[in-house]
């Protein structure tokens, strides 16, 4: 059987590569970035218009989804695309990030971890195997095998811990997956390089058919964020879509291109964009600062997405004085639309051999 995933362009000066990923509900150029829709809905954003503005893939979580709105009822619409409406592909995170994000409402156990929702109280048990048939029932067109996030700062032993928990985990998963949709393992390792290397000589052994970086995002600065993913993408096999988790910024998706990346997720867009932030071609700008409330002019004169094209920094900064609701949908659409965009240019980038010259917007606020 074909790979579904082939290499149509490499940078001569980095690692970035530039190809297709096919699976059963889209075919995915790469790199790729993915809205996060946690729950099956991406914040502020509509499906029709993502799928105006050509995007293939989208996220969405096990474990929230398990707990509500359960199994049951998205088996009963026909599984996850029928249930959420969205007829492209869904990569489906397995849990592992919540066994950090809920620490204080989670048990570990060598089978698996119980989880107590703190929304309701009500207790789950999420098992290698659980989170398999969950994403095999969702019908998702890439699944994640179940691992263990080990927060930033924890000691060694607590990260070569999980690194074993999430290695064992891994082998059940792979042997669990009963499909439709493409299964990736996931390095862990903490800023250890020696854990990451050990974490990804287990996984290589095993057949998956991409591989995510994981672990990363979760405290550490920002130079450690970059050096362990080029670090772990290249122990990666080269023939396999590899995959970082939770990042980042568009300096960092550039970044990571150039290690070798191929597929992102983040939910800094729609977060950001809900307090207020808005990416741009010139930096990020707080748009709720007193300097933009005489501002005419567009978020982005360079951007042509529905909110640059038709209102004002003025406009938008008074709707968030006046805490209207559609203040934080505008800026995440627009921030999404800017992500989508920023993709679509350094893919173009890589084929056309000018990655080298190309340059993300600066880091940090503007105002």
């Amino acid at each position: 059987m074909p790979s579904p995933f082939s290499v149509a362009a490499t940078d001569p000066a980095s690692s970035a590569r530039a190809g297709l990923l096919v699976t059963a509900h889209s075919e995915i150029e790469t790199p790729c970035f993915l809205p996060v829709g946690t729950r099956g809905a991406v914040k502020g954003v509509e499906f029709d218009r993502l799928e105006g503005w050509d995007c293939r893939a989208v996220l969405a979580n096990t474990y929230h989804l398990m707990v509500r709105p359960g199994i049951e009822t998205i088996r009963r619409a026909g599984g996850l695309h029928a249930f959420i409406g969205w007829a492209r592909a869904i990569l489906t995170d397995s849990g592992g990030f919540q066994v950090m994000s809920l620490a204080s409402h989670r048990k570990i156990t060598p089978d698996g971890v119980e989880f107590r929702s703190p929304e309701d109280g009500s207790k789950h048990f999420l098992t290698p195997e659980t989170a398999m048939d969950l994403q095999s029932a969702f019908g998702v067109d890439l699944a994640m095998a179940l691992d263990i996030c080990p927060p930033f700062p924890a000691e060694r032993d607590e990260v070569e811990n999980a690194c074993a928990l999430s290695s064992a985990w891994a082998v059940r998963s792979r042997q669990a997956y009963k499909g439709p949709g493409l299964l990736f393992g996931i390095v862990q390792g903490g800023t250890h390089e020696d854990l990451r290397r050990e974490s990804t000589s287990r996984l290589v052994d095993l057949p998956f058919e991409g591989y995510a970086v994981g672990g990363v995002a979760v405290g550490e600065s920002k130079d450690a964020i970059r050096s362990i993913t080029a670090f772990s993408a290249a122990l990666l096999p080269a023939d396999r879509p590899r995959y970082l988790m939770g990042v980042g910024t568009p300096a960092d998706l550039l970044e990571s291109v150039r290690s070798g990346i191929d597929l992102f997720d983040c939910v800094l867009p729609t977060r950001n964009g809900r307090m207020g932030h808005a990416y741009t071609s010139e930096g990020e700008v707080v748009i709720k600062h007193e300097r933009f409330k005489e501002d005419l002019g567009p978020l982005d004169p360079a951007c042509d997405c529905p909110v640059c094209r038709r209102h004002s920094r003025a406009y938008i900064r008074n709707l968030f004085v006046l805490r209207d609701f559609s203040a934080p949908m505008l800026l995440s659409l627009h921030n999404v639309y800017f992500y989508l965009a920023w993709m679509k240019t350094i893919r173009a980038a890589i084929r056309g051999g000018r990655l080298e010259k190309l340059r993300a917007p600066e880091e940090g606020k503007i105002a």
